[in-house]
C-alpha cells in the first residue's frame, strides 16, 4: 500500500520571489491511498501538481510537510536498494545512455538486485529475458535505443522496469509525445502486465477518456490538493470536469466498455460546421481530443 498522510511538495523558488510564492506548495495537505494491485491514474489540469506528486511518490523530491507511506513505513527513511527493489519508476522524458542496445537497457533494470560485486546470475539473466518477452522487444534486444521509433523506444523503457521486478510501478504520461497508435499500444501493454502479475500501477495521463478507460482508481487533482479519488464511474462527472477543467460537458457511459465517456459540449461554433453535431472526444489538458476504442481495454 502506497499512501501519503498531510503532504506538502515544493520547489526551491527564484530569490526575487516573495517570500509567500517561494513557500507556496505544489501539492498541499495532500491525503490519499493508492489501491493495492490495481491501476490508478492521476489527472487534472496542466499545472496541477500530477508529476510533481509522483517525484514525491518516487522519493525524488523530499516532502517538505506530511509523509509518503509504503505498508506504513516513512518512504523517505527505507534504504535506497530497499526501496529500489520495490518500487519502479518510468519518468516522463527517460534518457538511455548513449549507444545502449535494447539488451542493455533493460539490464539496468537489475541492478538494485546485484550483490556486492556485481555478478551477472541466471535469475537476472531470466528476469531481463521475461522483461523483453513480455513487452514484445525481444526482437529488439540488439538494435540501439536512440534508432526505435517511439512507441518501440517506450516498450523498451517499460521493459527495463519489468526486470526490475518491484511491486510497485510509477509511470509519469507514458504515452508523452506518442502517436494515437501508440498511446492505445502502450496503455493496452501497461494494463495487460498489470493483469497478469497482480502489481501496483501508478501512473498520470493526460487524456480523462484513456484514464477512465484503463484506470480501476482516478486521484484528480487540481491547484495542488485532491478533489475526489475513486473507482472512475464513481469519480467522473460533468460537474467535476467544469470544476477541474473548466469544460462544459456532458458525461455517458462508453458505448463498448461502459466506462465514463466525456463529451464536450460545442465551442467556438464548432456544431454549425458540423451541421449541428457534436464529436464525442476526452478532456485533453483543457481541450478536446478524440479518444477511439481501447484494443483490448478492459
Amino acid at each position: 500500500m502506497l499512501e501519503t498522510r498531510a503532504l506538502r511538495l515544493s520547489y526551491d523558488r527564484a530569490r526575487s520571489a516573495s517570500a509567500a510564492a517561494r513557500s507556496a506548495p505544489v501539492v498541499a495537505d495532500l491525503d490519499v491511498e493508492l489501491p493495492r494491485g490495481t491501476v490508478t491514474a492521476i489527472v487534472g489540469p496542466n499545472g496541477c501538481g500530477k508529476s510533481t506528486l509522483l517525484r514525491g511518490l518516487a522519493r525524488l523530491l523530499k516532502p517538505t510537510a506530511g509523509t509518503v507511506l509504503l505498508d506504513g513505513a516513512d518512504l523517505h527513511r527505507l534504504p535506497s536498494r530497499e526501496v529500489a527493489r520495490r518500487l519502479g519508476l518510468l519518468p516522463q522524458q527517460p534518457v538511455a545512455p548513449e549507444g545502449i542496445t535494447v539488451e542493455g537497457l533493460v539490464r539496468l533494470g537489475r541492478h538494485p538486485h546485484q550483490g556486492l560485486f556485481g555478478t551477472w546470475s541466471a535469475a537476472d539473466q531470466d528476469a531481463v529475458e521475461r522483461a523483453l518477452d513480455r513487452t514484445g522487444t525481444a526482437g529488439l534486444r540488439d538494435r540501439l535505443v536512440d534508432r526505435l521509433s517511439g512507441g518501440q523506444r517506450q516498450r523498451a523503457w517499460i521493459a527495463l522496469t519489468l526486470a526490475q521486478e518491484t511491486e510497485l510501478l510509477l509511470l509519469d504520461e507514458p504515452t508523452t509525445f506518442l502517436d494515437l497508435r501508440h498511446q492505445l499500444d502502450v496503455l493496452d501493454l501497461v494494463v495487460r502486465l498489470q493483469r497478469e502479475s497482480g502489481r501496483t500501477v501508478v501512473m498520470v495521463l493526460h487524456d480523462l477518456g484513456q484514464a477512465a478507460r484503463y484506470a480501476d482508481h482516478l486521484v484528480v487533482l487540481h491547484d495542488g490538493r485532491l478533489v475526489a479519488a475513486g473507482p472512475p464511474r464513481e469519480v467522473l462527472d460533468a460537474e467535476l470536469v467544469a470544476e477541474v477543467f473548466g469544460v462544459e460537458c456532458r458525461v455517458v457511459p462508453d458505448p463498448e466498455t461502459g466506462t465514463p465517456l466525456v463529451i464536450p459540449s460545442a465551442r467556438h461554433g464548432s456544431a454549425a460546421r458540423t451541421g449541428g453535431a457534436v464529436h464525442s472526444g476526452a478532456v485533453h489538458s483543457g481541450d478536446t481530443a478524440v479518444t477511439p476504442s481501447p484494443n483490448g481495454a478492459p
